[in-house]
């Protein structure tokens, strides 16, 4: 034995504690002992705390009760061995003791056995203590098994199973009785086909190891999305023992990317198809075409003085009529047909395949029809015309962008005929094209002859109506056309990369007027700026940004930058590298419009946002629409649960105002609160004076 034995001897005769002492030394022992020859000595000793691998006692002791003594021994030291040294011990008591705890009896008289004694008592010893070890982590583990928050089942080398935890019932509601004995091939879904469960299989042998995305069904019959993970256990000869597999359930996560991926490719009042959608399944359509040497047509397709149906009887009204707009679009198009909403009131039709332009005036003439049939809008009933553009596959393009720019000129060219009709794209068809160049050359001069003016919206904390941040617009004040709306030219501005130098002069603009109302004591909270795509795609955005903030003087932190998830989405990996070199700056960053772009949940837990907007589509109709309501509240939860500030665009009532509130969205932007507002005037109504209080919720 390599290790030196510390032992405790209880012996109240000198003589006899040397003659122990040399007997273990000449044993070939390497020992430390230290004696209690009494009752205040052995008190010591357990006060001092000293830990001891053997304890060996005598039983006559003047002033010691040994057997008071081996029990306090017991209680301080539980895991030492105690051996009774003594020449005056009968037989019978000494059983007795034996019962009571003692390790071994040695009589004085045949020190011989000793020696033995005390490595069978060592030896004892470690057994005990391993075992006791061992019943510790199988009392841990038991207890994590049972109590894990993740499903477990233990299956035999041919699957059945052996046991499951409670986790397991919770998630799969299949009882531990009910289950054992059975297979996991009882929740199949049917979801998956042999490839995916062979793939699984594969991997278990060669590796030991499959983890992934699986649909199971819960004995109710529901679907139940998992992450599963399964290893193999083996024993020293490396055959297989046990399969032990570990789930969570990640249903209501894969349900939120599955809506939001929906919302990402749909649009959300009508339910049909967005633009993203669209131009996807007519890119498709052509390559199918293409190889089947087919043709296809492209409708585009825009209700005539739809403006005045809003301005007669508001947004709602406007809404309900889109989605009957919808609702005969799909109903006088085949199944393999695509109708979508591209935005506001228009809408594009795919019709793949046709076998001659006469099948497309077929059903243009359908829709027609069915468009001369009243709405009923407020109780009322209105007569909305559509204007109907016609490209077709290859004669009039022979890629998506062009079929659908031409299809946009012939509707156009239907408009300007009288409305409620169709045309036909043709090369001579200049209309449209002569209007953008126009459109194009005023909007150079706006920039050069500085027509371009920034208004302000207050972002307001809802509850109270106290301003946190401001907003800025751009607006277009032509001197002959008057204000331009923004929907108007700031597609063409992306279209033609004016975009770039009119972001730039909005950083300028914007990051001055804030910095002077900040000097002049005014404070209008973080000041908030659109990004376009193009900016981030020309890699100068944050040059633009740092160049901006350093002539206005503008501290960072009172900048916020909007940016739409589409836009990001484009290059995500670029985008995040930019948007981390602004923030490091310490700039405030938003989204935009959320839930109307194609981000998924993996990219956006990575950008290095600090608020989310809701995307005032989703507001408009609440508190009427209950989708609407659900997508606000799975936003705000989803914003909150990841730190974010949320707030929500386009508030124009109370009830909707109301709704926010209660569902933990505390911030708005709306008309309720403001229209925007020329700087001056923001000043005046926001910053000069306190705002007027707004109505308790």
């Amino acid at each position: 034995m390599s290790k030196k034995l510390r032992i405790l001897l209880i012996e109240d005769d000198p003589t006899d504690f040397r003659l122990i002492n040399r007997h273990l030394s000449r044993a070939g022992l390497d020992i430390e002992t230290r004696r209690a020859g009494n009752a205040s000595q052995l008190r010591a000793i357990l006060e001092n705390g000293d830990r001891w691998d053997i304890i060996l006692t005598d039983y006559a002791l003047p002033d010691i009760d040994i057997e008071t003594g081996l029990s306090r021994l017991m209680e301080r030291y539980p895991q030492t061995p105690i051996i009774m040294v003594s020449g005056t011990l009968g037989e019978e008591r000494a059983v007795e003791m034996l019962k009571a705890g003692l390790e071994d009896f040695v009589c004085k008289d045949n020190l011989s056995r000793l020696v033995p004694a005390i490595l069978r008592a060592l030896k004892n010893s470690e057994i005990r203590r391993e075992k006791e070890a061992s019943e510790a982590r199988s009392r841990m583990w038991t207890t994590a098994f049972e109590h894990a928050a993740v499903g477990i089942f233990i299956t035999d080398p041919d699957c059945r199973i052996l046991e499951t935890n409670r986790a397991f019932s919770q998630i799969m509601g299949y009882p531990h009785d009910e289950i054992v004995g059975r297979t996991p091939g009882v929740w199949k879904s049917g979801h998956h086909d042999r490839d995916f469960y062979q793939s699984m299989w594969n991997s278990l042998q060669t590796t030991g190891q499959w983890r992934g995305e699986i649909r199971n069904r819960h004995r109710s019959g529901k679907l139940v999305d998992q992450w599963l993970t399964i290893s193999a256990v083996k024993d020293d000869t490396g055959s297989v023992t046990h399969y032990v597999a570990m789930f969570s359930d990640i249903s209501r996560l894969k349900e939120t990317e599955r809506q939001l991926e929906y919302l990402a490719h749909h649009d959300i009042l009508t339910d049909l198809p967005n633009r993203m959608l669209f131009n996807t399944r007519l890119e498709q359509a052509i390559e199918h075409a293409r190889r089947r040497q087919t043709m296809l047509a492209v409708l585009f397709l825009d209700l005539d003085r739809f403006k005045h149906i809003n301005d007669s009887f508001g947004h709602a009204a406007g809404d309900a009529l889109l989605k009957e707009v919808a609702r005969r679009l799909r109903g006088n198009i085949r199944a393999e047909d695509t109708a979508a909403r591209l935005g506001g009131d228009e809408f594009c039709l795919l019709l793949d395949p046709i076998h001659t332009k006469e099948d497309a005036a077929t059903v243009t003439g359908k829709i027609l029809t069915a468009f001369q049939q009243p709405f009923r809008v407020e109780n009322q009933e209105v007569h909305v015309t559509p204007s109907i553009g016609i490209s077709v596959f290859p004669r009039d393009g022979k890629d998506a962008a062009t079929l659908f720019r031409n299809a946009d000129a012939a509707m156009y060219q239907a408009k300007s005929q009288g409305s409620n009709g169709f045309a036909f794209y043709s090369k001579t068809l200049t209309d449209r094209a002569f209007e953008q160049v126009m459109l194009e050359n005023a909007l150079h001069k706006a920039i050069q002859n500085r027509e371009l003016r920034l208004y302000f919206q207050p972002q307001v904390e809802m509850r109270t109506g106290k301003l946190i941040s401001a907003e800025a617009l751009l607006r277009w004040e032509h001197p002959d056309m008057g204000i331009i709306p923004p929907s108007r030219f700031i597609p063409l501005a992306e279209e033609t990369g004016l975009i770039l130098a009119m972001g730039a002069w909005v950083f300028q603009a914007g990051c001055l007027q804030a910095k002077n109302w900040l000097d002049r004591g005014l404070h209008p909270g973080r000041l908030s700026l659109n990004v376009s795509g193009a900016q981030i795609r020309q890699g100068k955005l944050v040059a633009e940004v740092e160049r901006a903030l350093a002539e206005s003087g503008l501290p960072p932190a009172s900048l916020e930058l909007e940016v739409t998830e589409g836009f990001i989405m484009e290059k995500a990996e670029h985008s995040i590298e930019i948007l981390e070199r602004l923030r490091g700056m310490g700039v405030s960053l938003a989204i935009d419009d959320f839930g109307t772009g194609y981000s998924s949940l993996s990219y956006l837990k990575r950008l290095p946002i600090q608020r989310l907007k809701i995307d005032q589509s989703f507001v408009r109709d609440i508190p009427g629409d209950p989708d609407d309501m659900a997508i606000c509240r799975a936003v705000i939860a989803l914003g909150r649960s990841m730190g974010l500030d949320i707030i929500a665009e386009g508030v124009e009532t109370g009830a909707q105002r109301r709704f926010l509130l209660e569902h933990g969205c505390h911030n708005g932007q709306g008309f309720l609160f403001s229209r925007p507002l020329p700087a001056l005037e923001f000043e005046r109504k926001w910053l000069s004076r306190p705002p007027q209080g707004i109505e308790a919720p």
